[in-house]
């Protein structure tokens, strides 16, 4: 559930008193999962749920040894606490990026391809858990009836069975953990800029490919010469593994995951509705799913 703007605009402006930054007149960019703020001298506020410091501080760590290795990534201000507390809330604060687009298929795959050939870093990172969050999410909404829950819960069940039995993609190696074009900002003809580091962690290259190959498959919002300039700048395609159904499906159904997590947003439960029909086979793809 998204926390009400004015408590983040407080949060935002002790955390902001605390750590040195200029606080007055936050505006509010996104509210979701984490609420960003610009704030001026353009720097961007992250304010992390509660109880998160620990993931919030690898965010930045990563961030700066991704930098040391040589990639194009936001950039977290120097010189202040990272993260600044306020109770149980972190905050990070981040360089403000100037006008930019997101980027393309084809510059997705190469800056994945670069991602996916670095050695893990000399800091633990988590393994990549493609069911994380999924039972929670299915059990504690009210979003859901008795008989979509029941379904959902026995889905994720097979799935966990199956794709147990599957041999993996490629071996483990360094995951961005949610890549797709969003997550990639291009600034004029400068080199894309890879975002958010919430999700990094070491697992199966075939999670960071499943995503934009299940647009192209399920929702045909990539096109196929786009999604063939994606297998052409990566150089792998995630459509040779014999266990792409099933990863499809449990993508599928982490985007399910998700809308319930915005179950108390205006308009979310016929979209909720309507994705739960969608996986269980009563709508025909290509799907059109309203994004949160």
């Amino acid at each position: 559930m998204p926390i009400p703007t004015e408590t983040l605009e407080e949060i935002v402006t002790e955390a902001a008193g605390l750590a040195g930054i200029d606080g007055s007149e936050p505006r509010l960019l996104r509210n979701g999962s984490n609420a960003m703020f610009r704030l001026p001298g353009a720097v961007i506020a992250r304010v992390a749920p509660a109880g998160r410091a620990t993931i919030a501080e690898r965010e930045v760590r990563v961030a700066r040894w991704l930098a040391a290795e040589g990639l194009a990534v936001t950039t977290p201000l120097p010189g202040v606490p990272q993260p600044t507390l306020v109770g149980e809330r972190p905050v990070t604060w981040w360089a403000a990026l100037p006008p930019h687009r997101p980027g393309t298929p084809r510059e997705l795959g190469a800056v994945l391809h670069d991602v996916h050939a670095l050695p893990p870093p000399s800091f633990a990172l988590p393994r990549h858990d493609p069911f994380h969050g999924i039972s929670t999410r299915i059990h504690e909404t009210r979003a859901l009836s008795d008989d979509e829950r029941g379904w959902l819960s026995r889905h994720l069940a097979r799935l966990r069975e199956e794709f147990a039995q599957q041999a993996p993609f490629r071996p483990p190696r360094l995951l961005h953990g949610d890549a797709w074009q969003g997550n990639l900002a291009v600034v004029d003809d400068s080199p894309p800029i890879l975002l958010d580091f919430e999700n990094v962690s070491l697992g199966d290259a075939a999670w960071d490919l499943v995503q934009i190959a299940v647009d192209h498959t399920d929702f045909a919002r990539i096109s196929h010469d786009e999604y063939a300039d994606f297998v052409g700048s990566y150089g792998d395609d995630v459509f040779a593994w014999p266990a792409y159904p099933l990863a499809a499906a449990v993508q599928e159904l982490r985007w399910v995951a998700f809308a319930l997590s915005k179950a108390d947003e205006p308009l979310a439960i016929p979209e909720i509705r309507h994705r739960v029909a969608c996986i269980r086979g009563a709508v025909p793809k290509p799907w059109t799913w309203t994004a949160f």
